[in-house]
Parts: structure tokens; C-alpha cells; sequence
């Protein structure tokens, strides 16, 4: 490791002009300073804890997978709701030992312990990077006080979404292979663990393929090798996508189609990043590493090469060292491109904070030295300036809205640690009450309804359903976690956003202003493929549209994307959604009904 053998020996030498710990009380305290850490992001992160509406969205989908009724969101309909596909089968794991009644409440225990076992994971693959060449020093906590103070870190240590399993699975790959470069551990589950990415979540698909290629120039495995690589990572994303395809009809899960992931809008993208950075002058520590960085590379690159060392193997150290140190940071790096290119999120800091931690693994700890004291103390400052004094906009000015959605929910649930579905189910919401008044008319007459929700400030309507919907009871509303907490597993929660309706998620999007809520579904569509023809409609919804939906959902592939996730799951049925998985991905209809129905059943 000819460059880390340079940079140990400059930083041994100025801990020997200033100040040095024998070699086990150095190890006592680099393992102290872990640990201190682990308990700051611990703390932290319960003293923040909280769940955000979108957890409820995967607390449901575990809750339908418990009572037997498979991976949905509603029964008969297969829509993958869940964006973590690891994430929602570990709260079902979690959810099925006996005791546990509120998958919510696992959802965020689960989530800070994973943090803080992520934050962990990460520091201690930092201590080993720098005890490789460099056993015997004390190390200085530096990049890891970039991240400590950030509000953002704090919220999102809970939440109940899967942030939580991303800074594990992160942390986890980072100490994974800073022990393959030390010779140590195995390479089968090295590449396993790896391999997971897709399924933590799917942007993580960048950081696995750079941990891939990170690891191969560190071992250089042989071709027989690499194909072993391949299947051992391979596998279990692969053959879950297989089932993907077939069962769910498409390639991606479905907040995936909604959100157009795949679109490139860099001004809101951009936008998002500065809602990070500027409110915590996070360009400050950024610009102070990036200095150090600079300066420890020219001083590296300046001391020449190593004599006495075959020109192959030297060449071979050389790239493996820059492979092991620079894959976290380009990890981040696209990370934080991708972000940018897809126009970001609407919760602050979520969507920054993982490319954020990959980019300080490598400097989250430092030897000790004159440079690095200088350094610590200047991050120390900021650190406490930041955890005291900096906080986020609750919420950012148009065109985009970006909020500080922790604080967003204390305040309108009235709750200082919402982290419970009652929590959430009993705050006094007007859709709340209507599906409460629906289920009362069911119980007392048979009375069989859909909710829908309104566009004004008046109370929800409850409209007749059609024979051929199986649910007595169905409710409409864009806030899908609450809808679906309220509403029981056997009611349809129909998502007017598509983040788990099918139908709005192969919508095209008719607003920006928040990220993931750009495709509003049309009332006429819910009205069209839920009630009975006749059925008296509220003022709001236009019955040229209802009739123009009502003729779309039986044309064409508009009528195929239908049967694809509700039609009964037979092989046949599983292997013509795997065929046509592909172009179902890519299909999109028009918004307004009108223009849909002109253009999935031809002629004016």
C-alpha cells in the first residue's frame, strides 16, 4: 500500500513531534471514540424519533403479507408499494415474532439500530483502514463530525422508512472491504452483501456496482472467479426481479413509475441539494476536507515512488489503495449526481445523507498529526455552531416545495414523538371521520362506499361501489399511509398520487411542485373504474370525463395494465406479465381521460 505507507509515515512522524499514546492505550482509544460515536447518533436519533406518513404506506403491505393475503397493498391488486424491497421483508420477519402489535413501532426501533449499527460499522472499517500501515496511532474524529450535527441525520436515524438499512447496508460494505484489502474475510459474502443494493433501494444499484469494481482491483480475481462473483451477487436481486416482473406486471417498483425516476430535471435537483447544504453552511467542513485532501495528495504524490518493491506489485498496491479510498467517494459522488438528475425530494436531507456518509467514510477518522489536530478543531467548531444554532427551513419557497417533514408531523399530528400507527389513525382528519361514518353505514345496512376525496373544504362524499368491486368499503385519498391505516386490509386505500394505484402511476405528470405528487389522479378515473354507471357525482367531477374513463379502462393496453395486476395469478398470468413487463414499464397515458381514451382506443 505504497500510498498509505506515505501518508502513516508523515502523520506517524508529526504525532511523534507532538504527541503519542502507547500502542494499546491508542487502541483503547480508538475503539472509545467509536463507541462515543455510536452513542452521540444513538441519542441523537431517539431523541428525534418519529414516522413519517410513507412508513405507513410499508407498515400496510407488511400487515397484508401477515394476514396471508400476499405482498399488496390491496387485496386484488398486485402493486408493489414499497420502493425497500429488503426493508419490507425484514418488518415482516420483525412483525411475525409474537408480541410485536404495531409494525410501526418496529419499523422505527429498527430503523435507529441499524443507524447506529451502520455508524458503527463505518467508523470501525475507518479504524482499520488506518491501522493496516499504521497500527500502533491514535486516531481523531473528522469527517464523522460533518455528519453528527446535521438535524437531517437525527430525523432520519427513525422515520420509519428504510434511510436506517441504507446506512447499514453502507456501512457494512465499507468495512467489508477495507478487510479484503487487509487479507481478511470472505469474498463470497463480501460479494453477497454487496449484490444487495437493488433491493435496499434501487439508486443503491450505483454503489453496488462501484463496490464491485472496487473489489476486484483490490483481489483481481480470475475470470472463473468473476463468474462465481457474478452469481453469488446476482442471485437473489436477479430472481427477485424475476418474480417482479411476473407477479407485479413491471421492472421497477411502483413509487418507482410514479416519481419518473428515470427523468432528468437538474434545476429542482440542484435546488434540493442547496436546501442541504446552505442551511447547515455545510460548505464550510466541505470546503475545509477538500483543502486537506488536496494538500495530503500532493504531499503523497511529492515523496516519489517506493524503492525496493517490483514494479508490478508497487503498481498493483498503488490501485488497490486508490480503489479502496476512492470507491465510497465516487459511490457518493453519483449518488449525489443521481439526486440531482432525478429532481430530488421533497423530505429535506433525505435523499443527500447517504451520498453525504459514503463520501466521509474514508476520512471519518484520521491519524493524529499537526494537520489533522488543526483540522478536528476547525470541524469542532462547526459541529457545535451547527448542532446549535443551524436548522432547516420548515419549508422551502416555489417552484418546488422541500420540507422539514419531521417537524412537519410534530406539529400536525400535535405529537412530539409520533412513532405509532394510533398516533397517526387518531388525529382528527376529515377523511378520518368519513371512512369512520362509511364503515357505520356498512355495519348498520349493508351500505357498501367509496370515500373520495374532496378538492374543496367541505366533507367527503360517499359514492356507491360497482358489483364487480369485491370490497364493501373503499376510500380515496393522497395521503396513502394514513389511508391505508385507517382503512381495513380487506377496503381498497386507492392512492390518487399512484405511489400504489397502477393506474396513476402510468399517468403522465401535470404539476412539479412536489417531488413523488406530480401525477394527481383524475376523480373521473376512481369514479369510472370504482362505481357503477349512473352514479350521481359531485360537483368536481366531470361526467364527459367519467364516461370517456369508463370506456379508456376497456381499451387496448390501458384495459391489458388492468388485468395485469388484477387478474387472478395463474402461471399463465405470471409469465405474460414477465414477457410484457418491459413495454408496461415504459407505458403512459395521458392524465385528463378524455385524451387517454382517444389515445388507448383510437379515434376522436
Amino acid at each position: 500500500m505504497a500510498r498509505l505507507d506515505q501518508f502513516s509515515a508523515s502523520q506517524a512522524a508529526e504525532g511523534a513531534r507532538g504527541f503519542s499514546l502507547p500502542g494499546t492505550l491508542a487502541q483503547r482509544w480508538n475503539a472509545c471514540l467509536v463507541a462515543a460515536c455510536g452513542l452521540a447518533v444513538l441519542l441523537g436519533g431517539y431523541a428525534h424519533r418519529w414516522a413519517n406518513d410513507d412508513a405507513l404506506i410499508y407498515t400496510r403491505a407488511v400487515r397484508q403479507i401477515l394476514a396471508g393475503n400476499g405482498p399488496v397493498y390491496n387485496i386484488g391488486e398486485r402493486a408493489e408499494s414499497s420502493t425497500g424491497t429488503l426493508w419490507q421483508w425484514m418488518l415482516v420477519a420483525g412483525s411475525a415474532v409474537p408480541g410485536v402489535a404495531d409494525p410501526l413501532r418496529l419499523a422505527v426501533a429498527l430503523g435507529l439500530l441499524l443507524t447506529v449499527a451502520g455508524y458503527l460499522l463505518a467508523l470501525d472499517g475507518t479504524r482499520r483502514l488506518w491501522r493496516l500501515r499504521h497500527p500502533s496511532g491514535a486516531l481523531l474524529p473528522v469527517g464523522v463530525l460533518v455528519l453528527l450535527p446535521l438535524r437531517a441525520a437525527w430525523d432520519y436515524a427513525t422515520s420509519g422508512l428504510e434511510t436506517g438499512l441504507s446506512f447499514f447496508w453502507l456501512g457494512l460494505c465499507w468495512w467489508l472491504l477495507v478487510r479484503a484489502r487487509g487479507g481478511a474475510g470472505r469474498t463470497d459474502v463480501t460479494v453477497f452483501v454487496f449484490g444487495l443494493g437493488p433491493l435496499v433501494r434501487p439508486d443503491l444499484t450505483l454503489v453496488t456496482v462501484v463496490f464491485l469494481t472496487a473489489l476486484w482491483v483490490v483481489e483481481r480475481p480470475s475470470r472463473r472467479s468473476l463468474v462465481k462473483w457474478a452469481c453469488v451477487a446476482g442471485a437473489l436481486p436477479f430472481g427477485y426481479e424475476v418474480f417482479r416482473a411476473g407477479y407485479y406486471g413491471v421492472l421497477v417498483p411502483l413509487p418507482a413509475i410514479a416519481k419518473e425516476a428515470s427523468e432528468t430535471q437538474w434545476q429542482f435537483g440542484f435546488d434540493y441539494l442547496r436546501n442541504t447544504v446552505v442551511p447547515y453552511h455545510l460548505w464550510v467542513p466541505l470546503l475545509l476536507l477538500a483543502a486537506y485532501g488536496a494538500a495530503t495528495a500532493l504531499r503523497a504524490r511529492g515523496q516519489g515512488r517506493t524503492p525496493g518493491r517490483r514494479p508490478d506489485l508497487r503498481d498493483r498496491a498503488r490501485q488497490a489503495d486508490v480503489a479502496l479510498v476512492g470507491a465510497p467517494v465516487l459511490a457518493g459522488l453519483l449518488s449525489a449526481f443521481f439526486v440531482a438528475k432525478v429532481g430530488g425530494d421533497f423530505m429535506h436531507g433525505r435523499m443527500v445523507l447517504p451520498a453525504l456518509f459514503l463520501v466521509m467514510l474514508p476520512v471519518a477518522l484520521l491519524p493524529y498529526g499537526r494537520e489533522t489536530r488543526v483540522l478536528s478543531a476547525a470541524l469542532a467548531v462547526w459541529a457545535v455552531a451547527c448542532a446549535a444554532l443551524f436548522r432547516p427551513p420548515m419549508e422551502s419557497p416555489e417552484p418546488r416545495v422541500v420540507y422539514d417533514s419531521h417537524r412537519v408531523y410534530q406539529r400536525g399530528l400535535a405529537h412530539p414523538y409520533p412513532t405509532s400507527q394510533a398516533v397517526h389513525v387518531e388525529h382528527d382528519l376529515p377523511f378520518t371521520a368519513a371512512v369512520r361514518t362509511a364503515q357505520r353505514a356498512q355495519e348498520r345496512h349493508g351500505t357498501r362506499g367509496l370515500v373520495l376525496e374532496t378538492v374543496y373544504d367541505e366533507q367527503y362524499p360517499a359514492l356507491p361501489l360497482a358489483p364487480h368491486v369485491r370490497a364493501g368499503l373503499a376510500g380515496a385519498e393522497a395521503r396513502l399511509g394514513n389511508a391505508g391505516a385507517v382503512l381495513p386490509l380487506d377496503a381498497l386505500a386507492v392512492d390518487t398520487l399512484g405511489l400504489a394505484n397502477p393506474l396513476g402511476a402510468h399517468t403522465l405528470p401535470t404539476r412539479r411542485f412536489k417531488a413523488g405528487h406530480e401525477k394527481p389522479l383524475n376523480r373521473a378515473w376512481i369514479v369510472a373504474d370504482l362505481t357503477p354507471p349512473g352514479t350521481p357525482l359531485p360537483a368536481y367531477v366531470d361526467p364527459l370525463r367519467v364516461r370517456a374513463a369508463r370506456h379508456a379502462l376497456t381499451c387496448g393496453r390501458l384495459a391489458e395494465l388492468q388485468a395485469s395486476v388484477r387478474a387472478p395469478m395463474t402461471p399463465g398470468r405470471f409469465f405474460q406479465n414477465l414477457g410484457g413487463a418491459w413495454s408496461r414499464t415504459q407505458f403512459r397515458i395521458p392524465a385528463d381521460p378524455v385524451a387517454a381514451e382517444r389515445q388507448v382506443c383510437g379515434g376522436r
